[in-house]
């Protein structure tokens, strides 16, 4: 009996030891090993390949460092974002199809789109499905006149810019023949019929108004009708890779003649299209967040990186940002109290403060004039430019 009680003594403590062993051990896995915590599935959403990349690739970029500065600052409500790529070319169908993959993965914010055409059906399928979405770059008004409450954008809209684009065409081409073209598409066409409508209300009247397919490649037909008609200013509501080819052809063909467009040819790549004949070109787009101070830091840390953030680079980034505060704001990411918070709420953002709408839109949206010359875009300034 007694070596019983002794083997069961022994026993016991040998199961004691081994237990205070197997915690000390656990306890050093854990902090060698913390369990990952849970992260916060978004998205950057627009043309990844396709004609229009070089956009997809400044939404990618400007999405992807506001990320990592996010997670480096400790991340958001205490769990890190996690970044998908998602390519939807510019295209209507393969938007939708993006859209309805992210709502299907409960992804909680989206950033994106870039053509309107591509905004407009995947908003459809975000709101229905309570994803925030913030477009960087779509500024057909469409986008936010159909009462989704869960769509929003930090630029400006066609309504406004093609006001900016007139006003200057007026005082700078007013006595010259114009010819007004448009890609048929929700943000070309709506840009080039906004300002064909101000040029009209303002007593000028176009020679030339004519449609354009996208990824036509010869314009031989239509610069002939433009040198018929003796055009002298045509005004190009489109994207770079049309515009840069029809400036391009039209200067090969003789017809040397100014080219103003919109904010889609914020890119270098509409200078590669062009060629030298792209000096001069005008474009309508917003001040220049890269003159923002507060933007400072993040254009230095692209530029170490050997890449300048030109167009909407910034603006993505900003839109991850605005998500972010409004987060924070809400405490929680539950879409219906973010967007309760952003409409009517300002945020901090590099592209300055931002205040939203009831509809979504910035109230103060600014637009101005820039010039493309030896590869490169400035701001006009003074009588050049601005009023």
């Amino acid at each position: 009996m007694i070596l019983m009680l002794h083997s069961v003594v022994l026993h016991f403590g040998i199961y004691r030891v081994m237990r205070r062993f197997t915690a000390v051990i656990i306890m050093m896995l854990f902090f060698l090993n913390p369990p990952a915590r849970a992260e916060i599935p978004i998205a950057v959403a627009g043309p990844i390949t396709g004609p229009y990349a070089s956009i997809g690739e400044q939404l990618r970029r400007g999405a992807t460092m506001a990320v990592a500065d996010i997670n480096a600052a400790g991340g958001l409500l205490g769990q890190p974002l996690s970044l998908r790529i998602m390519d939807d070319v510019c295209d209507p169908k393969q938007a939708t199809l993006v859209a309805s993959q992210l709502v299907n993965d409960n992804a909680a914010f989206v950033a994106g789109h870039f053509c309107s055409s591509a905004s407009i059906p995947a908003s459809n399928v975000y709101n229905d499905g309570g994803v925030i979405m913030i477009s960087p770059a779509s500024t057909s008004p469409t986008l936010t006149e159909r009462g989704l409450s869960n769509v929003f954008r930090v630029c400006g809209r066609d309504d406004q810019q093609g006001v900016i684009a007139a006003d200057y065409i007026a005082r700078h081409f007013g006595d010259q023949r114009l010819a007004i073209i448009h890609d048929k598409t929700s943000y070309g066409k709506g840009l080039a019929d906004v300002t064909k409508q101000a040029l009209n209300n303002a007593g000028i009247h176009e020679v030339l108004y004519e449609g354009i397919t996208t990824g036509e490649r010869d314009f031989t037909a239509l610069i002939t009708r433009m040198k018929y008609h003796n055009i002298g200013v045509m005004y190009v509501g489109g994207y770079f890779t049309e515009a840069g080819l029809l400036r391009r052809q039209a200067h090969d063909q003789g017809l040397n003649i100014p080219l103003i467009s919109g904010d889609a040819l914020v890119t270098r790549e509409y200078w590669t299209i062009a060629g030298k004949t792209g000096e001069g070109t005008l474009m309508t787009f917003s001040p220049d967040p890269r003159n923002n101070p507060e933007a400072a830091k993040v254009v230095q840390a692209f530029r170490d990186k050997g890449y300048e953030p030109e167009g909407y680079t910034l603006y993505n980034y900003a839109a991850v940002q605005v998500y972010a505060q409004a987060a924070k704001r809400a405490g929680s990411t539950d879409p219906k109290a973010i967007r309760d918070v952003m409409h009517g709420g300002t945020f901090h953002t590099l592209l300055g403060p931002i205040t939203f709408d009831a509809k979504g839109d910035v109230t103060k949206p600014q637009y101005v004039v820039y010039q493309w010359s030896k590869g490169e875009y400035r701001e006009l300034v003074g009588d050049a430019g601005q009023k």
